[in-house]
């Protein structure tokens, strides 16, 4: 028997797309601009997490702007990247796409702004992504499972009825928490070795019938 899968619920950063270099690129370029230090090492540790860890640790590094300011800017100079080029993950289009065709609702949950998320939705495979939420649309952030709740809930599904597809710690304990089919798909960001989770080293190749198999 086919286990039923009501809908795959996407991260976005650095899951859909490849954007984790373009955020710490960003991140570069808004510490030197305020004479603050940053590195690849601190970058990469923030993956994953919400906009408030960001401009703290942003802030620390000698970027003397107001939190609001500082993420409202770094999340611009981000978007307006993005608007030229949203740079896929392996496999990810076409596995949307596949989803798409059977008839499976999508959803993305991300940490980023709902502005960036609707953005990648509609350079998605037409009709793929149903729903959106983002990090103002939630009261709590990842690692808090109240994203991937409220996908589920948007798209009018029990959360143990879906997979959702993360790249970092934090995402994936969101997942977890949230109760569904819990998929990593490492990227840049160190993930556990272990845990209520399956790993996938990438989404090519990969098809709906193997994302069914999750929910076994």
């Amino acid at each position: 028997m086919t286990s039923r899968l009501a809908a795959v619920l996407w991260d976005m950063d650095g899951t859909l797309i490849d954007s984790e270099p373009i955020w710490i690129a960003q991140q570069f370029v808004l510490a030197e601009r305020h004479g603050g230090s940053w590195s690849q090492e601190q970058g990469l540790a923030l993956v994953g997490s919400d906009m408030h860890d960001t401009a703290v640790a942003m802030q620390a590094a000698g970027v003397d702007l107001e939190e609001t300011e500082l993420v409202a800017t770094l999340e611009r100079a981000v978007i307006d990247s993005l608007r030229d080029d949203v740079p896929w993950r392996p496999g990810a289009r076409e596995l949307m796409a596949a989803l798409h065709a059977e008839g499976v609702p999508q959803a993305i949950a991300t940490t980023s702004s709902h502005e960036m998320a609707a953005l990648v939705a509609a350079a998605a495979p037409a009709g793929s992504i149903g729903v959106v939420v983002g990090a103002e649309d939630v009261t709590r952030t990842k690692p808090s499972p109240e994203p991937y709740l409220r996908a589920a809930e948007l798209l009018g599904v029990a959360a143990t009825d879906c997979v959702a597809v993360e790249d970092s710690a934090n995402g994936l304990r969101s997942a977890v928490a949230s109760g569904t089919a819990a998929l990593a798909v490492p990227n840049d960001a160190a993930l556990p070795e272990d845990g209520d989770f399956t790993t996938w080293p990438t989404l090519a190749g990969r098809t709906v019938d193997d994302l069914r198999a999750l929910l076994g």
